[in-house]
């Protein structure tokens, strides 16, 4: 991985406690989570995060920006995965089963809690509700994934589109990181073709059919929602709905 050490957040005054969308630490376990972390590191947009293949003594809590998980063929072709947004967890895989199954790239700048793999034992023993929020988010990271696999098996290129860019909206808006604007969604054509398995030329024109009803305006640092109740009918989809969830 390659990036730099930041001034450490003290986990007390940690910008994601603020948010109501995650819950709430007992003293006990903000002081063991404050022990747990051992610094925090950051990468530019576009840097590798966890690489396929590779061991790490670390998992990370992403603490502020934008990433995406992939999967790569021999001959360079990409599958992403899902997105990593602030407070999930990345490298659990990696910890647990010896190697990462998968890669990690920063969509934009991002920074990182980087925790010490070896201390993850002291928690399933000594803190068992923080070790059930692991559970819990492993759960979550399943029911996204059977979602993805559904929209690529079964919804069409429209309906793929509307619900990977209402996803990663409600998800971004819930984290509060528009700052009360429909800023753009920091993905390129490119990345919508690689979640959605569709060629780039399949991918520009379902993106212009969705821009001419409206619901959404491509512009050149990513995606802008102007209709997310449209692009939610279009998808066929209920929607995003989380409340309190846990994070480390």
């Amino acid at each position: 991985m390659n990036g730099r050490s930041e001034k450490r957040t003290d986990c007390e005054n940690c910008p994601l406690r603020r948010l109501a969308h995650f819950r709430a630490f007992t003293s006990d376990e903000l002081a063991y989570v404050s022990r747990f972390k051992v610094g925090e590191f950051a990468v530019d947009a576009g840097a590798t995060i966890l690489m396929e293949g590779a061991q790490s003594a670390h998992l990370f809590t992403v603490l502020s920006g934008w990433g995406f998980r992939y999967k790569t063929l021999d001959d360079g072709r990409r599958q992403i995965l899902n997105y990593v947004m602030p407070g999930d967890l990345v490298g659990l895989q990696g910890s647990l089963l010896g190697e990462m199954q998968h890669s990690i790239e920063a969509l934009s700048p991002v920074t990182l809690c980087v925790f010490e793999r070896t201390k993850l034992n002291e928690l399933y023993k000594s803190y068992p509700e923080l070790a059930y929020d692991l559970t819990w988010i492993a759960a979550r990271e399943e029911r996204i994934l059977d979602e993805n696999l559904l929209s690529i098996g079964r919804r069409s290129a429209l309906e793929r589109a509307a619900y990977l860019l209402a996803f990663l909206y409600q998800r971004a808006e819930a984290l509060n990181l528009f700052d009360g604007n429909r800023v753009a969604i920091p993905i390129t054509q490119q990345h919508v073709a690689d979640t959605l398995g569709l060629s780039i030329v399949h991918t520009n024109k379902t993106l212009k059919k969705l821009a001419a009803r409206g619901v959404i305006r491509w512009a050149e640092k990513g995606c802008n929602v102007g209709d997310i109740k449209g692009l939610l009918a279009i998808a066929g989809w209920d929607g995003y709905r989380e409340i309190r969830r846990p994070f480390i």
